[in-house]
């Protein structure tokens, strides 16, 4: 495996599908007895401001009108 200029690696495949790394998992690097180790963070529960209001809205219009409201004329 080699280091780009700007310190990255391509973890393999078969490390990835071990670990269950996907595209915009967040992983750390752990120190252990002076070896270092890939761990896979698993993601925090994000609280949102509003997240508890979400599909509670009450609202009769149509997309089209909830659209227009939005728009400029």
């Amino acid at each position: 495996m080699r280091v780009t200029i700007k310190g990255q690696v391509t973890i393999p495949r078969n490390i990835r599908e071990i670990l269950g790394i996907s595209p915009e998992t967040e992983i750390d690097f752990r120190e252990e007895n002076g070896r270092f180790y890939i761990v896979r963070v698993d993601a925090p529960t994000i609280t949102r401001k509003f997240h508890k209001f979400r599909g509670i809205a009450t609202a009769k219009m149509s997309t089209d009108q909830i659209m227009g409201l939005t728009r400029e004329s």
